[in-house]
């Protein structure tokens, strides 16, 4: 089983996730990230390998912010 990590975005809808899809594609690989715009605390898991300046960067690219859930 592997690790994940999770960042807060900025992130508000499923447009929003439409919109940085390219983006951490490209950055983190298709099908290794999640995003969840339902809850109170809009998140991207990513696998706890990928560096956080790589997501931070790919989420900034699409407009948008990251921070890292302790």
């Amino acid at each position: 089983m592997s690790t994940r990590t999770t960042y807060k975005t900025s992130l508000k809808c499923s447009g929003c996730v439409a919109k940085v899809t390219p983006f951490l594609n490209e950055a983190v690989g298709e099908n290794e990230w999640t995003a969840n715009v339902t809850g109170a605390i809009k998140t991207v898991t990513v696998p706890d390998t990928v560096p956080e300046e790589k997501v931070k960067e790919a989420l900034k690219k699409a407009g948008y912010s990251a921070e890292l859930l302790i």
